[in-house]
């Protein structure tokens, strides 16, 4: 089985228990089957800094920039990602996560979805956690 690897270009934080290599990938490629598995991406910028402290649509719309970024290396879309699995701090914010996640799929290509509400990322102040699954064209 061939495979293409879209590997961490930096490490989570500076320090701390958190820093240093890490044992995944931001997206792995897989030849048979054409599947793409998107890593959980949080609301980090190009600079690794966290968007939109306190602001659950912020950090939403910037963790679906970073799903979009590993859908583009691997020549994907929104519309072929088939599954998300999204972890959040504050499922109250449904809405607003929602709203986000509207603006991004096309409304004829709504992945699956589960969403669950956890106590914490490795970033203190992140709020939501995405990742996906999609299928790649042949």
């Amino acid at each position: 089985m061939a495979k293409q690897i879209l590997p961490m270009t930096a490490p989570l934080a500076a320090s701390g228990p958190y820093s240093g290599k890490v044992a995944f990938s931001n997206g792995v490629r897989v030849e048979r089957g054409e599947l793409l598995f998107v890593s959980g991406q949080l609301a980090y910028d190009d600079n690794r800094n966290l968007v939109g402290k306190g602001d659950m649509k912020a950090q939403t719309r910037q963790v679906l920039k970073n799903v979009k970024k590993v859908l583009d290396w691997a020549g994907a879309t929104s519309s072929d990602v088939v599954k998300v699995t999204v972890f959040v701090k504050d499922i109250s914010k449904f809405r607003d996560i929602h709203d986000a996640r509207l603006e991004f799929f096309h409304p004829d290509h709504l992945p699956a979805s589960t969403m669950v509400e956890v106590a914490g990322f490795v970033h203190p102040d992140a709020l939501i956690e995405i990742e996906a699954v999609a299928v790649l064209k042949a």
